[in-house]
């Protein structure tokens, strides 16, 4: 049962760059849980109610000895805790329970990610705990936070021009505030998850493989650079086939969530859905102005260079120092020499979708949508009538999911 489950586990919650660590070490965790309490267990087995599978999820209320337990699929279930029940919280990142410490039911929090081990309750979803895992939802927060990080400071992504499952290697074109640049990345052991089709969340993310990557999607990966940029070796990839729209609003609906674009490439008018996790920004005009030029091959003057990397060293996440979350020992002017485009624009301030008006310019990376269904925007990025003068097909290349995670791996977390 205990192998059964972990294939479950993996399976469901090896997903998110954060939440898919808690899970991996919980069922890792399962296998010694089954050993030291298998023995004690077995001689009591026929007077007590059937076991059910272990349930994992987020705790959402304790009163008493009773946990009300949220799954990640959304069905709630109350958990009884008995008095010997064994309780252990698990730093996030562990690898085995030999950092697991004891604590108390009193000691758990609405927020924590718990795996509850038991028999049946009386009622449908109920279980009576014999064993409770748990990760704190700071500890989680806190791992999520660096995880963040790392991608944004080891983070790369473009859009894919080929790939080769057999030497494993990617190539992309990539887009930064010195132009554009091919850069392959070397695969190797690295992690591969894909975007679910109709979700803009890094947690939806599945487990992948590199031969399912194709010319065309939009790829995130982190790793190391080589020196000349030119190549990248992954330790994480994730990827996903989106669309790219560029062109004039016909309308916005703030309330409903929504706005049409009459897409340049296609002549015909797009609805796209905003959603809580859809990022909107606007570009400033002096780093509109530099992505131009850099787009007709035109080197900026340096006032406007001197502005753009101004206006984005003004702009960091939580009022953090310069250099925090940066791409070099400079932060964001370290971007403005060449840094991944997608980290600059993360750093720009959030838009809401009333701030955008009928007949402005955008670009958007939406999901593709389900069969017959309305795409949701993943990024709506404003400000780009430059842009688009310079290169109307170039928004391909200039646009990918920044935000891999809301809740994983980094805001792109995650990547």
């Amino acid at each position: 049962m205990g192998i059964m489950f972990m294939r479950r586990l993996n399976g469901r919650c090896g997903i998110g760059a954060g939440l898919w660590l808690a899970c991996a070490v919980l069922s890792l965790a399962l296998p010694g849980m089954l050993l030291a309490q298998g023995a004690g267990e077995q001689g009591a087995a026929a007077s007590v109610a059937p076991k059910v599978a272990p349930v994992v999820g987020t705790v959402k209320a304790i009163t008493g000895a009773t946990i009300t337990l949220v799954t990640d699929a959304g069905a709630e279930w109350k958990i009884t805790v008995a008095d010997d029940a064994r309780i252990l919280r698990v730093p996030p990142g562990s690898k085995d329970l030999k950092a697991a410490a004891p604590i108390q039911l009193a000691d758990l929090q609405a927020g924590d990610r718990i795996l509850v081990r038991g028999r049946a309750g009386a009622g449908a979803n109920s279980l009576v705990a014999t064993s409770v895992m748990a990760m704190s939802k700071a500890d989680i927060a806190e791992k999520q936070a660096h995880e963040r990080e790392e991608w944004q400071r080891h983070g790369i992504g473009g859009l894919v021009k080929s790939a080769d499952a057999a030497s494993g290697t990617i190539v992309i074109g990539t887009m930064n505030a010195a132009g554009s640049k091919d850069v392959t990345i070397h695969t190797g052991k690295a992690l591969v998850r894909r975007y679910a089709p109709d979700s803009v969340k890094f947690d939806d993310a599945k487990p992948s493989t590199l031969a399912e990557i194709k010319t065309g999607d939009q790829v995130r990966a982190r790793g190391a650079r080589s020196e000349d940029g030119s190549e990248f070796t992954a330790e994480e990839i994730v990827a996903g086939s989106f669309r790219n729209i560029a062109g004039t609003i016909v309308s916005v609906d703030a309330g409903a969530g929504l706005l049409i674009v009459a897409d340049l490439a296609t002549k015909k008018n797009v609805q796209v859905k905003m959603s809580s996790d859809s990022q909107a920004r606007k570009l400033p005009a002096p780093m509109a102005q530099r992505l131009a030029a850099r787009l007709k091959g035109v080197a900026p003057d340096a006032s406007v260079t001197g502005a753009a990397a101004g206006a984005l060293a003004g702009q960091r996440p939580g009022g953090g120092a310069p250099g925090q979350m940066g791409v070099g020992p400079a932060g964001m002017a370290g971007a403005g020499r060449g840094g991944d485009l997608q980290q600059m624009l993360s750093r720009l301030p959030a838009s809401s979708l009333s701030d955008f008006q009928k007949g402005e310019a955008v670009m958007l990376v939406a999901t593709e949508g389900k069969k017959d269904g309305v795409p949701t925007a993943i990024t709506l990025l404003g400000g780009v009538e430059l842009l688009l003068q310079a290169s109307p097909e170039g928004q391909a290349s200039i646009l990918t999911p920044w935000s891999l995670s809301q809740g994983g791996g980094g805001e792109a977390g995650a990547p």
